[in-house]
């Protein structure tokens, strides 16, 4: 596989990992109860957030001349399997939706530190993966003291 090739499946997977966080937030809005705005407007807001990053990924993913990814990965899928059924027993509340979505937060983590180990990055693609990273971090430490919070 070429670089060029490589790189968008790398920035596609990150594609699919927002695409997770997109379906999982939307879901999490969903599940609150009225009397939780303030986690609704956070959500939505880190829905939003992954909107944007997508966007910048899909640029870099068809300046490669690749398809950007539309779909979602098998491990999102699973995930969402699970807060469905967490969900279940636990009433739907707050610190449960916040414990799935830290879950969630992790995940995306763990998904930029695999495309950032890749050492055919070009610096401008490895620059961009690494301020999404520190935003996406802040945004874990956000929805993890929350958690905390409503424990």
């Amino acid at each position: 596989m070429n670089n060029s090739a490589e790189t968008a499946e790398i920035l596609n997977d990150l594609i699919e990992i927002h695409n997770d966080r997109i379906v999982g937030y939307e879901k999490a809005v969903k599940e609150l109860k009225d009397e939780d705005e303030d986690l609704k407007i956070l959500f939505t807001g880190l829905v939003g957030q992954s909107h944007q990053c997508k966007l910048e990924l899909g640029t870099e993913v068809q300046v490669l001349g690749k398809d950007m990814e539309t779909g979602t990965t098998n491990r999102g899928k699973i995930y969402r399997v699970w807060m469905d059924v967490k969900a279940a027993f636990t009433a739907k509340s707050s610190h449960a939706i916040l414990e799935s979505c830290e879950f969630g937060e992790d995940a995306a983590q763990r998904a930029y530190e695999d495309a950032l180990s890749s050492e055919h990055l070009p610096a401008y693609i490895r620059e961009m993966l690494e301020k999404q990273r520190a935003v996406l971090l802040a945004s874990h430490n956000e929805v993890k003291a929350l958690r905390d919070q409503y424990a």
